[in-house]
């Protein structure tokens, strides 16, 4: 169904524009196209800063607009004609399209007050990428992230290491997405893997020695094992305790089987 926006040379649809365009780069799709080039030659004039997101997509998309070749999903402007539309053998009409792009192109340079191609960043154009980020950030959470269980062996220098100290300082690392032994899934996981029967535990290792072998969970799309281990494990202060670290199982964990 096409996208349709309601006289946008007023504050109310210039509104409804701009919330449209929070979470977006273009008018449909991925990529500029004749639905950019509808909407934006409907404008009578250069959208104002006050409509952030708006302004924002405008200067973008005037700075290309003669590449675009896309067709779009199709966009309806009130009392506007969509330029797929228009016939393609029409010359003068699509350059009635391309000119009123270029007369707003044309104007926004005379007025840096609306559009600074290469200005710095005003305040209304930080809030509203703030609120871009927190909405796709948001949206991200809504689906679910998959997560894996790993167990390392940590080895400490000598014997006489405090491994009480070790495990403590690996402990207190914390990163979103990390969470060291106990979670809401262990009860489950442990029904379902032997091999994760215990969360932290002392395994020797010969001379005196013993290293730790640890159990985590980790959300995957946060966390990679291999940074944990060269930027925090291995990293000032606990290599004060820690000599070396590997991964002895990793497993996606599956929440069909948990369920069961």
């Amino acid at each position: 169904m096409p996208v349709t926006f309601y006289d946008l040379n007023s504050d109310t649809g210039l509104k409804k524009l701009d919330d449209y365009l929070l979470t977006r780069s273009y008018i449909t799709g991925y990529q500029a196209s004749k639905d950019d080039i509808t909407v934006y030659a409907a404008l009578s004039k250069p959208p104002s800063s006050e409509y952030v997101n708006v302004s924002r997509a405008f200067k973008d998309f005037h700075c290309r607009f003669s590449g675009v070749s896309a067709e779009g999903s199709g966009v309806i402007v009130e009392g506007y004609a969509p330029i797929a539309t228009l016939p393609v053998d029409d010359k003068n009409a699509s350059s009635v399209v391309l000119c009123s792009c270029h007369r707003h192109a044309a104007a926004a340079d005379d007025d840096n007050d609306d559009v600074d191609l290469f200005g710095e960043e005003t305040e209304e154009e930080k809030k509203a990428a703030e609120e871009r980020s927190a909405a796709i950030k948001a949206s991200a959470k809504k689906k679910e992230s998959s997560k894996s269980s790993v167990l390392l062996d940590i080895k400490p220098w000598d014997d006489e290491t405090d491994m009480q100290k070790l495990e403590e300082a690996v402990r207190s690392i914390k990163m979103e997405g990390l969470h060291w032994g106990a979670c809401n899934l262990v009860s489950e996981l442990r029904a379902n893997m032997n091999m994760f029967d215990v969360i932290a535990k002392l395994v020797p290792v010969g001379y005196g020695i013993k290293k730790l072998q640890i159990m985590f969970t980790i959300v995957d799309d946060l966390v990679y094992v291999d940074n944990l281990i060269e930027e925090h494990l291995m990293a000032e202060p606990i290599n004060e305790y820690v000599q070396s670290c590997d991964i002895v199982a990793f497993n996606k964990i599956s929440f069909a089987s948990v369920i069961k």
